[in-house]
Parts: structure tokens; C-alpha cells; sequence
């Protein structure tokens, strides 16, 4: 890692403990006392495939040729939006960090769907940064949600309905593991309409997902960066943050 994304990690505090999702708040992470209405537990929903009731856009994920059982929380009209997918690696060289976060103030007030698991480091500060603004997130953990605790951050954009929780996971999964968190990425990958790429590391988990829907024809873009070239030689379109409306995620 290059001296810069080296001091940029520092600064975050981001090592190998923040890719994984803890059942326990994060360090930090301030929990309020009072509970509005879009937090409360009682307001998940379970949709179970075949019922009437079941979400359309989510027979586009399939287990074993049936679409997966569901909780959500918030605004299930965000998943009629465009979604826009975003990744980032868990280790990111500093040019791409840098451009990480022109892109998270460039999004955070935009007319914009994003959809993502926000787990790796970069993808969770990119997500809190996002939630600050107007723009609208659905967010997918690799876990399920039954028992799990919301952050003081995500009050406000769950009151004004900008953020949705959806989980393809039993309650009892409290903590992610590698396949989980493959089988969530995969997820997010179908039910996006484009994806957009911070950082991939060549022949990673990331590159793979792009790989497959270059394949399916699904547009797919990377932060323009030297630290993607190797996206690009795979047909991924590199994109400046001053020019988004090229990724048309409106």
C-alpha cells in the first residue's frame, strides 16, 4: 500500500476488525434513546417468496430457482427506483480513496438510488457520508436484521424515507461470513441497474461481480483512476466524479 492510502487509513481507523459487521454497535456509534417510528423492530417486514405481497422487483434474485425470503425495514418504494450499485474493495490505493469521497459529496444531494452492502471500509464511510445528504440508499446487510440494532446515523434518513433496509438473511445469521457476504454482493448486483465501482483488486471478489454483468450486458462503470485500469481493460467505462451524469443514476 502507497504512503498515502496508508495515512489515509490511518486516519480512518480502518484495519482487517471493520470488515466484518458486528451484532454490537461499533465503537462510537451513538445509539438514541428515543425510538421513532421507522426504527422501531416492530415495523420489519417478512415477505416470503409466493406471497402476494412479495416485493416484484425481488424475483429477480433466486435461490435455487425461487426468489429468496426477505426483511425490510423503510421505504420499499426505493426498490422501484434506478439502482445504482456501489462496491469498493476492502483495500483501496489513496488515489482511489481520494476520489471515493469527491464521489460520496458529489452523490450524497443527488436524485439518486444507491443500492450496496456498505460493508468494506471504504463502503461504510462512503455510506455515512451519503446519509447526511438528501440522496436515497438501500442498504443490505450481509446478516439478518431481526435483532439488529440501528444507528443514531440512520434515524433521519429512515424518518424521511431515504433509506431501506433489506436483508436475505434468517435473524439468527448475526454476523457475515465470506459466502454470506458473496451470496449479499450477488444480491445487489441483480437488483442494480448499473453498477458503479470505486476500487476493485484485480481478480477479486469485486472484479468477479463486474465480470458477470459485463456479461449480462448490465452497464458497469469505475471511478476513473489509475488504480482501475485493469477494470477498464475488462470493459468496465472509467467515469470523473464531475461527470456522473454519464452513469445516468437519476
Amino acid at each position: 500500500m502507497d504512503k498515502k492510502a496508508d495515512a489515509l487509513y490511518r486516519r480512518l481507523r480502518l484495519d482487517d476488525s471493520a470488515i466484518v459487521e458486528s451484532e454490537e454497535v461499533s465503537p462510537g456509534v451513538v445509539l438514541d434513546s428515543s425510538v421513532p417510528d421507522a426504527m422501531r423492530p416492530e415495523n420489519r417486514r417478512l415477505f416470503r417468496s409466493g406471497a402476494s405481497d412479495y416485493p416484484v422487483v425481488l424475483r429477480r434474485c433466486s435461490d435455487i430457482g425461487r426468489p429468496p425470503t426477505v426483511t425490510a425495514q423503510g421505504n420499499l418504494g426505493l426498490l422501484d427506483k434506478t439502482l445504482l450499485g456501489f462496491f469498493c474493495s476492502v483495500r483501496a490505493p489513496g488515489d482511489a480513496i481520494l476520489k471515493t469521497y469527491d464521489l460520496a459529496r458529489a452523490l450524497r444531494d443527488a436524485d439518486v438510488t444507491l443500492i450496496g452492502g456498505f460493508q468494506s471500509p471504504m463502503e461504510k464511510e462512503f455510506l455515512e457520508l451519503v446519509l447526511r445528504g438528501s440522496a436515497r440508499v438501500v442498504l443490505c446487510p450481509a446478516r439478518g436484521i431481526g435483532n439488529m440494532r440501528i444507528p443514531k446515523s440512520w434515524k433521519k434518513p429512515l424518518d424521511e424515507g431515504r433509506l431501506l433496509l433489506l436483508s436475505f438473511f434468517d435473524a439468527n445469521i448475526r454476523r457475515p461470513t465470506t459466502n454470506i457476504a458473496a451470496r449479499r454482493n450477488a444480491y445487489v448486483a441483480t437488483l442494480a441497474d448499473r453498477l458503479l465501482i470505486a476500487h476493485a483488486e484485480k481478480d477479486g471478489k469485486i472484479e468477479t461481480l463486474c465480470r458477470e454483468a459485463l456479461a449480462e450486458g448490465k452497464p458497469v462503470f469505475a471511478l476513473d483512476s489509475p488504480d482501475n485500469a485493469d477494470l477498464v481493460e475488462l470493459g468496465v467505462v472509467p467515469v470523473r466524479v464531475e461527470d456522473l451524469s454519464a452513469v445516468d443514476c437519476g
